[in-house]
């Protein structure tokens, strides 16, 4: 079939006759004009792949019909330009085509098949550790024990990046996956096949957001359905609407992006944006840099939309030439965009398309700002911060709330710390870390740090030395300009020490904290504190020590560690007293805008940039020593504890196995509202007394050589072990936080993964029971194959986080969500009945389906397989066994 569309290709330029592109403006439709800029971008990709993919000329039609069609549960496909993974997500997927190529060699294929066709990028950024702080060889220190613990699984990505063409990987040490992608790996236009055309990603953590902020269309999805669109399937979704978000205004002097995102972060909650597309409109986008522009789409899982757009405009053309990308080729891709109507002008009101619905947002009105204790939508302005932690102290256990008995609240625990005497009470700061590609990747923020840090020395301030500081940078570029434009040594003076180039505390890997400090925290029931330029603070993610976590900017991080506390009010009290008795306010050290931008100026460059990329995969000494074998089939150690072949595949045919339905399953878990992948599968440390433990040390590994449930994503063996494992798990069956459950034939309470396994040895199958926003948080595909192990066989919830909703179809697990109106409460489920969902003969995308329980009552439910292709996937048992049907056949 040749591509109805050839009548509007044309040269981009007439000395390059070779070079073409599908010109849009040439279709000559209103519609077209009117169409959002991140609608173009796939309207695009459906135009240039019409002859391929399973796109048909119709599914073009629906996204140029786009404001009739948004609101028809329409399924259109999507082929993205690029695939990006991060390791911990990156070696199960490896993992998984290691087995694949095993499975189709079984049913007589070719195991060779099972190769990347769409280009695909891992950068190694989730493994190490803050093990090491406040000392000056904590880098190479932390980056030595990172290979240490992790030489396997780096052999076996080594062994991928050979075995798989078009698999690139970024070794270890060189940046966070999403900063890494904004400052080298991103095109804007790809220049590919004798074709110019938009860039675009899809990536395996849920952050790929971030490159939207310089135009670049891209989300995180699930790492099973990554693997697929690596092997050459397209993305099928359902055309998302688009929400406007009109930004007005300038911001006030003292105002970060970091305030700005968390301001948008609990506006669009508010809102309610899942599953749509946000797109950022409006004069006040002219007055943000990229920079800004990145924080505000990294945080787009936070506020639950699939993409968080800004289109195109010459402050992204100029970004790309401040970061070294070739000058001809910027050009270029300055001519494709105006060529086809997607440079936007955001003081140019005639160029707004239209939208779903629009939303706005003045800058004027932001302030500092923090988020927390528990959830990134839940921002606090600086001036109430004190008020309101001590208010959560009181409240009910929630999101904002502690319990904390009244006469309890000013508790203090006296302990000593190398030899010196200190104090712990509630609200004090033990961890404050500048860390994740949110905030590092801000030079604004970043030198704003700098310069606080620079003039609180100089005001003679210090931070307690048992507070654990750090500082990851996103990238080299970071520390070379900290370090060119005199900041770095300030930073250090004051505990912020270049810990790794990784993103460490931001996902849980903030390594221990000091013996004394621990146990003064577990002695006075002590609700201590971490501080973090992070986008993420659920309950158990950022340490098990610290029950409140503030997301901040990174100056404010610096702030609160001199503090030592979060119960502070900075207009009235002191940040601190230095020596000569003087008072230190936090107005006194807080650098100008101005005074920021000209170092910027003076010190990002484009030579920076082009230095540390130009030798990004060579520059690690350790990984080029890596020794990795060549066989294009992998040789599983069975003695291993990181790489194990999954048991995904076994006994798979190619004749199709018809879906039964499921007859008087048991609730492993009974939750409420807001349970999040970090509940699910934790990335974290894995508990002396847990399950995943107790494997570890039958086959003869010491806790020091546990590492974390993240590096161990290889093996199966532990992540089903791991699966809700999460000790800050709220199960209504339990009357107390923990990973445990009721086995209900008898009785007893057990670890999750034990009680599980009695139901799969007495051949009981299982489901989950949930309320609103199930699976929030990161994309971590293990939060759905790890229930699937565990013998989970289908979730009832009353809503959804895409990306984990995408998984559980990607496994198999049937997403049942409530009709409107009801829920567990309202249809009197007490999680100890036994369920049975008859699954129809003839299934149709989003239907209902009937639940009978042995109770006698029977009520209705949606089944949340949104598209035919999803319950192909369905009727294959997942994604990956489709595609392994696919190449054998």
């Amino acid at each position: 079939m040749s591509n109805p569309f050839v009548q509007i290709v044309e040269p981009l330029d007439a000395a390059q006759p070779l070079k073409k592109f599908f010109n849009l403006s040439k279709l000559e439709d209103v519609r077209y004009a009117r169409l959002p800029f991140s609608i173009r971008v796939l309207l695009e990709a459906a135009i240039r792949n019409c002859d391929e993919f399973l796109v048909k000329k119709q599914d073009v039609e629906n996204i140029l019909n786009w404001k009739v069609m948004q609101h028809k549960n329409v399924e259109v496909p999507f082929k993205p330009a690029r695939v990006i993974l991060q390791d911990f997500t990156g070696v199960p997927a490896v993992v998984d085509f290691a087995a694949m190529r095993d499975a189709v060699k079984k049913l007589g294929g070719d195991p060779e098949k099972i190769n990347p066709i769409c280009p695909a990028d891992l950068v190694i950024d989730h493994s190490i550790q803050v093990d090491f702080n406040r000392r000056s060889d904590s880098l190479q220190k932390n980056q030595d024990l990172e290979f240490e613990r992790n030489k396997e699984r780096f052999e076996f990505l080594k062994w991928g990046s050979q075995a798989f063409k078009n698999m690139r990987i970024i070794p270890p040490g060189s940046g966070i996956i999403h900063q890494v992608n904004l400052e080298y790996l991103a095109r804007v236009v790809m220049d590919q096949d004798g074709y110019y055309y938009p860039d675009s990603v899809v990536g395996t953590d849920s952050h790929t957001t971030m490159v939207d902020g310089l135009g670049v269309l891209g989300w995180g999805v699930g790492g099973i359905e990554a693997e697929a669109v690596m092997l050459g399937q397209p993305i099928s979704m359902v055309l998302p609407e688009v929400v406007g978000y009109k930004l007005l205004g300038n911001p006030q002097p003292l105002v970060t992006s970091t305030d700005i995102v968390l301001t948008i972060t609990k506006h669009l909650r508010q809102v309610g944006v899942v599953g749509k597309f946000v797109e950022f409109f409006g004069p006040g986008v002219a007055q943000l840099s990229i920079a800004d522009r990145a924080t505000i789409a990294n945080m787009c899982p936070e506020y639950g939309a699939t993409a968080a757009y800004f289109p195109v405009d010459d402050i992204s053309i100029g970004y790309l030439v401040q970061t070294g990308r070739d000058k001809e080729k910027v050009l270029c891709t300055r001519k494709y965009l105006e060529a086809v109507g997607m440079l936007r002008d955001f003081k140019n009101s005639s160029q707004d398309p239209d939208f779903t619905q629009v939303v706005e947002l003045d800058l004027h009105t932001v302030v500092p700002c923090c988020s927390g204790p528990k959830r990134p939508q839940d921002k606090v302005a600086v001036s109430d911060m004190k008020k309101d932690f001590e208010t959560c102290l009181g409240a009910k256990q929630g999101f904002k709330g502690f319990q904390i008995a009244p006469d309890r609240h000013n508790s203090i625990v006296k302990f000593n710390f190398e030899g010196c005497d200190f104090e712990l009470s509630h609200g004090s700061v033990v961890i404050a870390a500048i860390t994740s590609c949110t905030n590092t990747s801000n030079p604004s923020v970043m030198l704003g740090a700098g310069l606080l840090a620079k003039k609180a020395v100089e005001a003679g301030l210090t931070v307690k030395p048992y507070i654990k500081t750090s500082l990851s940078p996103g990238s080299g570029v970071v520390t070379y300009y900290l370090r060119e434009s005199g900041v770095m040594s300030y930073l250090s003076q004051l505990g912020f020490d270049v810990v790794g180039y990784g993103c460490m505390t931001c996902i849980g890997n903030s390594g221990p904290l000091p013996d004394s400090v621990v146990e003064a925290i577990l002695q006075g029931d002590l609700v201590a504190v971490g501080v973090l330029s992070g986008n993420r603070n659920f309950e158990g993610r950022v340490h098990p020590n610290t029950r409140a976590n503030y997301l901040a900017s990174p100056p404010l991080v610096i702030a609160y560690a001199i503090a030592g506390t979060v119960r502070i009010d900075f207009e009235k009290e002191p940040l601190g007293i230095n020596a000569s008795g003087k008072k230190i306010f936090l107005k006194d050290i807080w650098p100008t805008r101005n005074e920021i931008q000209a170092v910027e100026r003076q010190f990002v460059i484009p030579g920076m940039f082009k230095e540390v990329y130009q030798k990004i995969e060579t520059v690690n000494e350790s990984w080029n020593a890596l020794d990795a074998p060549s066989d294009k089939l992998y040789t599983w150690n069975p003695k291993s504890t990181y790489i194990k072949s999954p048991p995904f595949f076994d006994g798979l045919t190619l004749a199709l196995q018809t879906p039964k339905t499921i007859e008087d399953a048991y609730v492993l878990l009974n939750f409420g509202d807001s349970v999040t992948t970090d509940h699910i599968s934790p990335a974290g440390n894995i508990a002396r007394n847990s399950p995943a433990a107790r494997y570890l040390t039958s086959r003869g590994l010491t806790p020091r050589e546990f590492n974390s449930y993240g590096s161990r994503r290889g093996n199966d063996a532990v992540m089903a072990r791991g699966t809700f494992a999460n000790i800050r798990l709220v199960n209504k069956f339990i009357d107390k936080q923990g990973p445990q459950t009721v086995h209900f034939p008898s009785g007893e309470t057990l670890d999750v993964f034990d009680a599980a396994e009695r139901y799969k040895q007495a051949g009981h199958p299982l489901i989950v029971l949930a309320g609103k926003e199930y699976g929030a948080g990161s994309s971590r595909d293990w939060a759905a194959k790890g229930p699937f192990l565990l013998g989970v066989k289908a979730v009832l919830a009353e809503s959804y986080e895409r990306i984990h909703r995408s998984n559980l179809v990607g496994m198999g697990v049937i997403p049942l969500q409530y009709l409107p109106g009801e829920d567990a409460r309202t249809l009197g489920l007490t999680g100890r009945e036994r369920y049975t969902i008859t699954i129809p003969e003839n299934l149709k995308p989003q239907m209902n389906i009937e639940i009978k329980l042995d109770t006698g009552k029977t009520f209705r439910a949606i089944m949340r397989f949104d598209t035919d292709v999803e319950l192909t996937y369905f009727h294959n048992g997942g994604i990956l066994n489709y595609m392994i049907r696919k190449m054998a056949s």
